[in-house]
């Protein structure tokens, strides 16, 4: 199975313009044989605290229609798509929600982001359940972000028999996740860890792309660089 990381730069607060690129690289990516696309922490709006917590407008249903141009990329092309957005919830916060579009565009899981920071706390309420579904065999485990600074996530899906831990992400430059949390997940867990960063201006600083695929072994398989819009591509390692 051929897995990808895909990366470009969120217009704020535009939800049709960041679907339409989406839609655009989940049909790049299937175009190279991927049956699995990651899109960046908050990707639907791009990450910014203030503009989601003063417009309740730009937060999304697990059914929105505004997602649909995505749910018939994935049905036209048979590919699954883990979209991250603002989603409600209830109690009155929204969630920082990952949501798996699936092959044939219905919703396969929603993970709600377990461990805020910072300004997110304010903003958002955490999910409390872990997040899983299966991909052609494949069962996958679902983080994000500031998730993966906790070890104990990773180690539960080893546990769980997850082969893939798919992780959306919105890393500054200079943040030292790159080389001490992502490839660390992968190595220590036996697992394959697929990134996807923001490109650009966020909230926390200018993002720098570089959404990767780290091995079981904790060995970078493939990189978007700094290109903008960019997909890491690889394929899913065989454990014997």
């Amino acid at each position: 199975m051929r897995i990808a990381a895909a990366q470009f730069s969120p217009v704020p607060g535009d939800v049709a313009a960041n679907v339409r690129a989406m839609r655009e690289l989940v049909a790049s990516a299937a175009g190279q044989g991927v049956r699995l696309v990651v899109f960046a922490e908050l990707a639907v709006t791009g990450y910014g605290m203030e503009l989601v917590a003063r417009d309740p407008g730009l937060w999304l249903t697990e059914d929105d229609p505004r997602l649909e141009p995505l749910r018939a990329v994935c049905r036209e092309t048979g590919t699954t798509a883990v979209v991250n957005a603002a989603v409600h919830r209830s109690g009155g916060r929204p969630g920082i929600t990952s949501l798996v579009l699936g092959p044939d565009g219905a919703l396969l899981a929603r993970y709600d982001k377990r461990n805020l920071h910072g300004v997110e706390l304010e903003v958002f309420a955490a999910g409390t359940e872990d997040g899983r579904f299966t991909l052609d065999g494949v069962r996958c485990a679902l983080a994000v972000c500031y998730d993966n600074r906790f070890p104990e996530l990773a180690e539960r899906a080893r546990k769980d028999g997850c082969a893939l831990y798919l992780a959306g992400s919105v890393l500054e430059e200079g943040n030292d996740s790159f080389e001490t949390v992502y490839p660390v997940r992968a190595r220590e867990n036996g697992l394959t860890v697929v990134m996807a960063n923001q490109v650009g201006p966020s909230d926390i600083g200018h993002c720098p792309g570089d959404s990767g695929v780290w091995g079981p072994d904790g060995g970078l398989l493939a990189t978007a660089g700094g290109t903008d819009p960019g997909l890491a591509v690889a394929e899913l390692p065989i454990i014997s």
